[in-house]
């Protein structure tokens, strides 16, 4: 079960539900902040979500509740649970196991206009470092700097040195330039320790306390 202070867990005659006695439940990732799903709970689902800490849903085709997950695995573990301002619709932020789709992708908006936006950047890099660590390709840079943790230290370090100076006297676009090296090779130096954004992420949330 999810540990958070009363008053930030949703109790139920909070929650408007719908004629149907359904709420629309928005499900996004927890660490990267993309959106996996849209699903709907009952009473029910919202019950067991809250008393497990993994999502349940009602599936409105089968008249039924089901629990993420259940079959396949890829159950999503509950940090948080919020709802707007209208309290008629939820937002359940988890840690998922595996891919959020039925389809085997990881989020069920995988269709339409796939433009990355700014926010996709950081966590498609850092899946793109753990597939270069797990496969080892030969002539990647990547695997180059993980495979070599000195010369890696030695990059962040005069990448960082480089934004610093073209802030000091370059263009904007070089210095975001610049920036997008700083946050390349931060992000290897962090998959080689098998460590990753999130944890420099919250150590800033923890500093706002």
């Amino acid at each position: 079960m999810i540990e958070r202070d009363a008053h930030t867990i949703p109790v139920m005659d909070e929650i408007a539900f719908d004629e149907r006695g359904l709420v629309p439940c928005i499900v996004q990732d927890w660490r990267t902040g993309e959106v996996l799903t849209l699903a709907y709970m009952n009473g029910e689902a919202l019950e067991r979500t809250r008393a497990t800490g993994e999502t349940h849903f009602f599936s409105r085709s089968r008249g039924e509740l089901w629990h993420k997950g259940e079959t396949s695995g890829n159950v999503q573990r509950l940090h948080a649970l919020r709802y707007d301002c209208d309290s008629d619709a939820l937002l359940a932020l988890v840690e998922p196991a595996g891919p959020a789709c039925h389809t085997g992708e990881r989020t069920c908006f995988y269709r339409g206009d796939m433009r990355p936006a700014p926010h996709e950047a950081l966590p498609t890099l850092e899946r793109t470092v753990a597939e270069r660590r797990s496969a080892r390709i030969e002539g990647s840079y990547t695997v180059e700097l993980l495979e070599n943790p000195a010369r890696l230290g030695e990059k962040v370090r005069e990448e960082a040195d480089e934004a610093a100076r073209a802030a000091e006297g370059e263009s904007d676009q070089r210095l975001g330039e610049e920036a997008a090296d700083v946050l390349y090779h931060l992000t290897v130096l962090l998959a080689a320790r098998g460590l990753s954004l999130a944890g420099a992420l919250e150590e800033l949330n923890g500093r706002r306390r």
